[in-house]
């Protein structure tokens, strides 16, 4: 699994083994949003447009929709709306404003009823409104807007006076009253282009008159995110966590599944794979305790990156399977000799497809089970058997513990003379056809139940 692409099939897997735990997983999610939406009670938002006449470009319009959000419009709004305890800087997070197409300003405001939603964002509009008339000119501040007045008066007069100096001038033809006549034309005509451009650059001319198109709409809807949204986020948010934990844990597992990995552990030869039916453990054999009650309620208490056992095999096909690995484990043997079988310690399935192994073999070769610990393995010490078969099932052990398994066999010394590999597959139901022909007690075989120590 380590090295394989996450496929459709592994994700349907975690789906199917593990949906228990998801679904405790999503309510517990879903609950931990329910209560977000708990701590941060429901929001409202406003939105008030306000169209600016004229030709904008974009900037302007972005600076106009910072202008609507400064300090100095907030603190105005603030002091119109005299809210108990709300001062400008707390509205500052609650007023927002954008440029949208059309030359409009569009302002929110967000509070925690619909009524107040719609005041703030009536207020931060007019307010905005307000202080662009009054930068602009248009407004009813006096210093503003005597200042491009008082200069149109004082064109106007400097025209009048111009002309009456034209008109006293000498009509005669001498080249002194020609030039005063001539100098006079001009300035005239220079105080006109003067004002021309005056106008054209004066923005309250071309850019003032801001219009707030109408009362905000009170608001009907939560402002997102709402506690639907919250809710549906954490179940949501939960369960892409634990499959995403599920496909980690399955990238990082170094357990062995190939039978050439598992001999190249071991270092020794695979004589060949076998098959034992699925059975579950009886209801008097299962653990007792709370913690494993707890696993079998949620459905965590068998792997679930195991493959799915096939459905196939019947009684006389799995033997004739263990019959073959009898072959060639005494076809590698120059003589007839007792063998150690190695299994290790919490594999049901190999101690299942070992018992049936030394049945199978009968007495050649002369077989005896032991149980070695993976994490301290401990092989008993060289008496009478000269060999070690390990049977073992894949994807349950890593390189490094295997390794520790041949180095325990080796201390003992032990020469592991083959690997066999078990899984689990659905059995069919039994016919007559398909029981065993030989039923009696194979009274050579010796399945013993030893954990170490001495033969």
């Amino acid at each position: 699994m380590s090295d394989d692409t996450i496929r459709l099939v592994t994700i349907g897997r975690i789906l199917r083994r593990r949906r228990r735990l998801l679904a405790l997983l999503v309510v517990v999610g879903a609950l931990v949003g329910y209560g977000t939406s708990v701590l941060f009670p429901p929001k409202y938002t406003a939105v008030a447009s306000v169209l600016l006449p004229g030709q904008w470009e974009e900037r302007e319009l972005l600076t106009q929709a910072e202008i609507a959000t400064s300090s100095v419009v907030i603190d105005r709004v603030a002091a119109t709306l005299r809210w108990q305890g709300v001062s400008g800087s707390d509205l500052r997070d609650q007023v927002s404003a954008a440029a949208a197409n059309g030359n409009i300003i569009k302002i929110s405001g967000t509070a925690g009823s619909p009524e107040r939603a719609q005041r703030l964002a009536d207020r931060s509009a007019q307010q905005f409104v307000a202080f662009a008339a009054r930068v602009a000119g248009d407004g009813t501040d006096s210093d503003a807007a005597t200042g491009p007045e008082a200069l149109r008066q004082q064109v106007e007069e400097t025209n009048r006076r111009i002309t009456e100096l034209s008109k006293a001038a000498d009509p005669g033809q001498t080249v002194e009253s020609v030039q005063a006549r001539t100098a006079l034309a001009n300035l005239r005509t220079a105080l006109e282009e003067a004002m021309q451009k005056l106008d054209e650059a004066d923005p309250a001319t071309s850019k003032a008159g801001m219009v707030v198109m109408g009362p905000a709409a009170r608001p009907t809807g939560e402002a997102p995110p709402t506690r639907v949204q919250l809710v549906v986020g954490g179940a949501l948010l939960a369960f892409l966590l634990t499959v995403i934990a599920h496909l980690a844990a399955a990238r990082m597992n170094r357990r062995l599944r190939t039978e050439p990995e598992i001999a190249a552990a071991l270092g020794s030869t695979l004589l060949g794979t076998v098959d034992v039916p699925e059975e579950r453990p009886a209801h008097g054999q299962r653990d007792s305790g709370r913690p494993a009650r707890i696993r079998r309620l949620l459905g965590v208490d068998t792997r679930w990156d195991d493959p799915d056992p096939q459905s196939y095999g019947d009684e006389a096909g799995r033997r004739i399977r263990y019959r073959r690995v009898c072959v060639r484990l005494r076809n590698q043997l120059p003589a007839p000799r007792r063998l150690l079988v190695v299994v290790p310690e919490g594999d049901e399935t190999a101690r299942r497809a070992a018992d049936q192994l030394v049945a199978e073999a009968k007495s050649d070769p002369v077989l005896r089970v032991v149980d070695v610990a993976v994490s301290q393995p401990m092989v008993p010490d060289r008496d009478t058997e000269s060999g070690v078969l390990v049977v073992l099932s894949a994807g349950s052990w890593t390189a490094g513990e295997l390794a520790a398994v041949a180095e325990a066999c080796a201390d003992a010394r032990h020469e592991v003379v083959g690997i066999v590999v078990a899984g689990t597959v659905r059995a069919r139901p039994a016919s007559s056809a398909d029981r065993p022909e030989d039923s009696t007690p194979l009274a050579l075989a010796v399945p013993g139940t030893t954990t170490g120590g001495s033969a």
